[in-house]
């Protein structure tokens, strides 16, 4: 999708230091890779220097007690899920295999045990970060606390974090199940999936993601319970399935969390198909919101509705702790267009949308600029932003927006 004049693939801190000097010393446009996919495409460029940190992929337990992992920014989540399976442990990250570390663990991370882990940055606990000036520190609570700040959810505009001490969480099994309802057109269903996740099990985290077929309208509902047993996860959901009519038989097994984000996702980031992506977040669904949602995944060219629940330990943490301040919402929203179908024709179906959501997620921001920065990062959390990258990057060479 890109044409770079150089992709250097640094192993080691100082090997990213010196591949940083060489794009400084070449004034060239600089871009940095983690080694998964992203849809703004920020990871490469035309006729600059990429730093891919896909050599950047060791993970190691510091502390099994503490459950201290550090994760190196240009492994994948699958791999991390199945290096830690072996100690009882998981980190909560992303809905697929094949995402990056680095990507995610800098913006947020909105993953299938968000409401019982929180975000991947909420457990970040310290990284390992060069600076735009090739200075390389290690941020934590009491070294840099400002920039560990910048690093739990604006992390690309503040240095190349080259590596996370992130404490995982005691997990081995999760409860899975897939289930498709043939929903109504005026919300209703979703109203009561809204209800149900306001007052469901933490352990409970679900992705809606809404279908037109001709007349119908399918809801595939994918959820997982943390630490399930049988019984937990059929209690969890079975209100699900009265939402709408059922089309399929409740397929619902107990599976090792690595089965979520499998190996088998990891494939060469190449040549992909790319997707036109926005998004917005939902404090309490209304009626109206659950009937533009249904009319937006309805239209005559329907876009792909998706929706991720977050809340529960997601919003225990203080919005001003992190650079994600979103702590009181409890839908995520997105919506994409394909090709041949692009930008214009996601802003007409977003504009249903468009005035009810409350702030955004930079993980599925495909276009990123200033109205976009000032919904992902609103406010005070903005202002303390940009005061930070322009202190750790006052030459803006890794500014995103």
């Amino acid at each position: 999708m890109a044409e770079p004049a150089a992709v250097l693939i640094p192993e080691s801190a100082r090997e990213v230091v010196a591949a940083l000097r060489f794009a400084r010393e070449q004034g060239l446009p600089l871009s940095v890779r983690s080694g998964g996919h992203g849809l703004s495409g920020r990871s490469s460029n035309n006729g600059g220097v990429v730093i891919d940190l896909s050599a950047l992929n060791r993970i190691r337990v510091l502390d099994r007690t503490a459950r201290l992992v550090r994760v190196e920014a240009g492994a994948r989540w699958a791999t991390v899920a199945q290096a830690l399976a072996p100690h009882g442990l998981a980190i909560s990250s992303g809905d697929h295999g094949n995402v990056g570390v680095g990507g995610l663990a800098t913006g947020g991370g909105i993953g299938w045990l968000a409401r019982h882990y929180g975000l991947t940055i909420d457990r970040i606990r310290a990284a390992e970060v060069v600076l735009a000036d090739g200075t390389t520190v290690r941020t934590d609570a009491e070294h840099e606390p400002d920039l560990l700040w910048a690093v739990r959810g604006a992390g690309s505009g503040a240095g190349i974090v080259v590596a996370f001490e992130i404490e995982a969480m005691e997990l081995r099994n999760v409860g899975y199940a897939q289930i498709a309802v043939r929903i109504d057109r005026d919300g209703h269903a979703l109203r009561q999936w809204a209800e149900h996740m306001a007052s469901a099990t933490r352990e409970l985290t679900t992705a809606v993601t809404l279908q037109s077929h001709g007349s119908a309208l399918i809801a595939s509902i994918t959820a997982v319970v943390a630490d399930a047993d049988e019984p937990r996860l059929r209690a969890a959901v079975e209100p699900l399935l009265k939402i709408g009519t059922r089309l399929l038989d409740l397929h619902a097994q107990l599976a090792p969390y690595p089965a979520l984000v499998s190996t088998a996702h990891l494939h060469p980031n190449t040549g992909q198909q790319p997707s036109t992506t926005t998004n917005g977040l939902l404090a309490a669904m209304t009626d109206d919101d659950a009937a533009a949602l249904t009319a937006t995944a309805t239209l005559p060219s329907p876009p792909l509705v998706q929706l991720r629940s977050v809340g529960g330990a997601v919003n225990d943490v203080p919005a001003d702790a992190t650079a994600y301040p979103h702590r009181h919402q409890h839908t995520l929203v997105i919506v994409s267009t394909f090709p041949p179908h692009h930008g214009v024709e996601l802003d007409a179906a977003w504009h249903l949308l468009a005035e009810r959501v409350d702030g955004a997620y930079t993980g599925f921001e495909s276009r990123p600029g200033p109205e976009a920065f000032s919904r992902i990062y609103p406010g005070a959390t903005g202002e303390r932003v940009i005061g930070l990258w322009n202190r750790y990057d006052p030459d803006r060479i890794l500014r995103a927006f």
